[in-house]
């Protein structure tokens, strides 16, 4: 299995532990939560069930007991009347096993099998402390792709399941070094570079990733599975939103007027696109986009919490925005089209840089500061009458009295610092000491995917150089 270290630790301490515990595993659907559990616990099975998408409570009870049949060896499914009885049933069951092993119980997607008033959490939560807490031989896990509801109506309940969940794995999409070795594994030859696309368009998702084919290119690849009419990721936007929130058109908005801005917007500029008012429906629908690692909170340097900006870092999701949606029309070879466009080259930029923000522990191990606290953000300052504008794009502030000013430049070639730009950099780094006022020792630092020419003016200027093989070697 390709990473995962930390949680396939987390999953072997549970099964060598002493009691019952309960594990509730969470994460961005097609993520590979469901394929972490089955391939360290399926041997362990006892009971399993994923729950059926909009299905009614009646639906959820029968699909309960056909599983049940299933594993108790009858295959004579009967349908329990309500929850009550469903949780009696499998009580009955679970008392003939063997308790000198563990035994576990998987329930997918979760939030699916929910109905309300259906007394089905309450029943789960009795069916836990009153049975299956006081034995030693269980291990109960949930699992859903719906992060935020895992964590109002089970991780942190008020009621009966009030701190019940002994373990939490938060799974989260593949790193660039893990996304490379992934595609190696299944046979795949991308250069760095090949799969440094790949990523930057698809992400960290297993179940995208599982898609591409031996002997294609990322150009290739990409026209396959986003636009051609059978292709896999042509009509997954919707899918995907629509099968982990209710309601999802106001996520779908939210996301879509992120889309169109790089550096992130306020509460109150997402509200004036949207056109709508801070209600408690819009705040919702902002802590599950955070929660199920669509968009992120980002705070510019030194700045406070209500200075906050929201942005979109769903690599599917952004790629889709500019390329997809408005390309439904297909016509072979009309990838390679748009890689030519001043469209690509302007999301690739973005793209990039929202890939190093997300790979920044291996940035750091490159850097060889991974035992330096540090804190990461970024500063866009307008421009005056005064002075002219300036942004730089990632900040590493650091615990040991240095900060690190990283330029990220994603170019076909190695990049090459001109006297102009030279000059840019100097007046970039004096705007920033006059504009913070810090007094900490200044490193610029170019993170790059093909290098920087070693001139003159690189030699004079850059302290520090992180290339796309230092992130996948550090990642």
């Amino acid at each position: 299995m390709i990473g995962r270290k930390d949680e396939i630790k987390k999953i072997e301490l549970l099964l060598e532990s002493k009691r019952s515990e309960f594990l509730a595993v969470t994460g961005r659907r097609r993520v590979g939560k469901t394929y972490l559990i089955d391939t360290l616990l399926r041997p362990h099975y006892c009971f399993s069930m994923t729950g059926i998408q909009k299905g009614n409570t009646a639906a959820q009870l029968v699909n309960f007991g056909v599983k049940l049949s299933e594993y108790d060896g009858t295959f004579d499914p009967t349908t329990p009347e309500n929850w009550q009885m469903a949780f009696m049933q499998l009580k009955a069951y679970l008392k003939t096993l063997d308790r000198s092993k563990k035994q576990v119980i998987f329930i997918d997607e979760l939030p699916w099998v929910y109905t309300p008033r259906s007394g089905f959490i309450q029943l789960l939560a009795h069916f836990w402390n009153d049975y299956l807490s006081k034995e030693s031989h269980f291990i109960l896990v949930i699992c859903g792709s719906a992060t935020s509801w895992i964590n109002k109506k089970i991780i942190n309940d008020p009621g009966g399941l009030h701190n019940r969940v002994t373990e939490n794995i938060h799974l989260y999409p593949f790193t660039l070094s893990e996304t490379h070795a992934f595609l190696k594994e299944k046979g795949l030859r991308l250069t760095p570079q090949e799969a440094t696309k790949t990523y930057m368009a698809l992400g960290g998702i297993p179940y995208y990733l599982e898609n591409l084919r031996k002997g294609e290119s990322f150009a290739v690849a990409i026209e396959r599975m986003c636009f051609s009419p059978t292709g896999l990721l042509r009509n997954e936007y919707n899918n995907l939103y629509q099968a982990l929130f209710k309601n999802a058109d106001l996520h779908q908005a939210i996301v879509a007027a992120l889309a169109g801005r790089q550096y992130g917007m306020a509460h109150n500029e997402i509200l004036q696109k949207i056109g709508m008012q801070a209600t408690g429906s819009y705040q919702r629908a902002m802590e599950e986009l955070i929660l199920s690692d669509f968009i992120v909170e980002n705070i510019p340097f030194k700045k406070k919490k209500r200075g906050v900006l929201y942005r979109l870092i769903d690599e599917y999701s952004i790629f889709y925005h500019r390329f997809i949606k408005d390309n439904r029309k297909y016509t072979p070879g009309m990838w390679q089209q748009l890689a030519e466009s001043q469209v690509y080259k302007v999301w690739a930029g973005y793209a990039f840089e929202t890939l190093c923000h997300k790979q920044i522990d291996a940035i750091k191990r490159a850097l060889g500061i991974s035992a330096v606290y540090t804190e990461i953000s970024s500063l866009r300052v307008p421009g005056t009458a005064e002075n002219n504008g300036f942004q730089i794009d990632l900040l590493i502030d650091r615990k040991d009295d240095s900060i690190n000013l990283c330029e990220i430049k994603f170019h076909s070639g190695p990049f090459t610092i001109t006297k102009s730009y030279y000059d840019q950099l100097i007046e970039k780094r004096r705007r920033f000491m006059e504009f913070t006022g810090t007094k900490k020792q200044l490193f610029l630092t170019f993170i790059t995917n093909h290098g920087i020419v070693r001139n003159a003016y690189a030699s004079e200027i850059v302290d520090a150089e992180v290339g796309l093989e230092d992130i996948l070697e550090g990642g």
